[in-house]
């Protein structure tokens, strides 16, 4: 009969029993529970970073609040790439979603182009990105703020699938259609930037059959920035190519990208043909399999992680905060100091905004205060944030204080010195040792301040 012949021109499918056993699909043991930590977590935000936030206005700075979602919210794995290297293929082979109903649509040419947002769900079901915006549950909620246009464009997927208990994957528009920013009608960049921001795994996609690094990849590189740790760099369809050329492409590609990548650790790179079907005859299977087991392991160490992570990034914002509070407190200071009773106060700010190193005020923040320069925000953002905020709308650290809740900034130096790193090690005890540890995050250095009056 004719059905056999078209079976037999099916490509046959490899066995996924390393998915599971990496990935510990199998395992019934409950899930680590974690929530008296969030609890602490939560609170710790609450009172001693948040304050301060709001007090200085952080998020007009760096357009970043964050939500109770957002903090109790699962690791979350972003998929980047040009249109048509398979990162919608990948994200259907780990899911197993192939052939049913709610696969991603793959082809050649470019095929998504909305922000796909695939979460656990008891059955399955699409969710339109206008109602995962409003549920505030969700840590999509600040999502809004970049409109009508982009929530059209956002859509989320429940799937009942063991993994996305402990992950959530975002599949994302391919950047290389990106040239037109002001066609797609939504700040796709800043979107792109608020998912690289609170990704704990970035997979940069490439095929290596069709490599062209260039402008946008350019683009992409400058908004990962500061997030060197979070990215693997996938070479997919190896299986593609005969070994030779796959060593060339693979030498290319380091080439093009070390120049977009400065940090001493180049980001790993992951060779193989992530999809379900069985690698072309003649090409190295072992090889594929053993770094896609390795991909698998490292993904899994992001979930076993998620707690230790999110104590680090919310310390990391604590840290932003605090230098935008003594920068601003800087300003303001020095406005006041410049002020005389006959000055023009508009004048005297402008002057201070334009140029602030005539007046030390990003040079004295280091050398007082143990912050690196990296950490600095760069003057630019300074001036744009002052022609919103007008300096007079502010109050000086030294008047930030209660008597009951004791001072914002002693609060939250406290925090990043003592009490965050006390909650990362109360985790660790049962824990071998990870990365995290303060050698890192040099969570041992408390923060000096020597601008409070004694």
């Amino acid at each position: 009969p004719p059905e056999e012949v078209e079976d037999a021109s099916e490509p046959t499918k490899r066995d996924r029993s390393h998915l599971e056993s990496t990935l510990k699909l199998n395992e019934e043991k409950p899930a680590d529970d974690f929530s008296g930590v969030l609890q602490r977590l939560r609170k710790i935000y609450h009172s001693s970073i948040k304050p301060l936030e709001q007090s200085y206005r952080y998020n007009e700075l760096r357009q970043h609040e964050i939500t109770d979602g957002e903090i109790t919210s699962k690791p979350m794995v972003l998929f980047l790439g040009p249109w048509s290297v398979g990162k919608s293929s990948m994200i259907n082979y780990l899911l197993g979603l192939d052939d049913t109903p709610y696969q991603l649509y793959t082809g050649a040419e470019p095929t998504t182009s909305e922000f796909t947002v695939i979460m656990h769900g008891p059955k399955l079901k699409t969710i339109e990105g206008i109602v995962m915006a409003a549920d505030s549950a969700r840590s999509f909620s600040p999502l809004e703020k970049f409109g009508q246009n982009f929530l059209e464009k956002l859509i989320g997927i429940e799937v009942p699938h063991k993994l996305l208990e402990r992950v959530t994957f975002v599949d994302t528009p391919g950047i290389i259609e990106n040239r037109k920013q002001q066609e797609r009608g939504y700040p796709f960049n800043d979107v792109c930037q608020w998912f690289i921001d609170r990704a704990d795994l970035i997979f940069v996609v490439f095929d290596p059959t069709k490599l062209d690094v260039g402008l946008e990849l350019e683009m992409l590189f400058r908004q990962l920035k500061g997030r060197e740790s979070q990215i693997r760099i996938i070479l997919n369809k190896a299986d593609s190519l005969a070994t030779q050329e796959l060593m060339r492409v693979y030498g290319a590609l380091f080439w093009s990208l070390a120049p977009l990548i400065n940090v001493t650790e180049p980001p790993r790179v992951y060779v193989s043909s992530f999809w379900p079907h069985e690698y072309q005859p003649d090409t190295h299977k072992d090889l594929f399999l053993k770094e896609e087991i390795s991909l698998l392991e490292d993904l899994n160490q992001v979930i076993e992680n998620r707690m230790e992570n999110k104590i680090a990034f919310i310390r990391q914002h604590a840290i932003r905060v605090r230098i935008h509070a003594l920068l601003v407190d800087r300003y303001l200071q020095t406005y006041k100091d410049k002020m005389t009773f006959f000055s023009d106060g508009e004048l005297v700010f402008r002057d201070i905004v334009e140029d602030p190193d005539k007046f030390f005020i990003f040079k004295s923040i280091l050398a007082k205060t143990n912050v690196s320069k990296f950490d600095l925000p760069n003057r630019e953002a300074y001036k744009d944030f002052f022609g919103i905020n007008p300096i007079t709308s502010f109050k000086l650290l030294s008047q930030q204080c209660s008597y009951m809740g004791g001072c914002f900034l002693e609060k939250i130096e406290k925090a990043i010195a003592r009490e965050l790193p006390d909650l990362l090690g109360s985790i660790g005890l049962g824990k071998k040792p990870n990365v995290l540890s303060c050698d890192i995050t040099g969570c041992g250095e408390t923060p000096k301040n020597r601008y409070r009056r004694p």
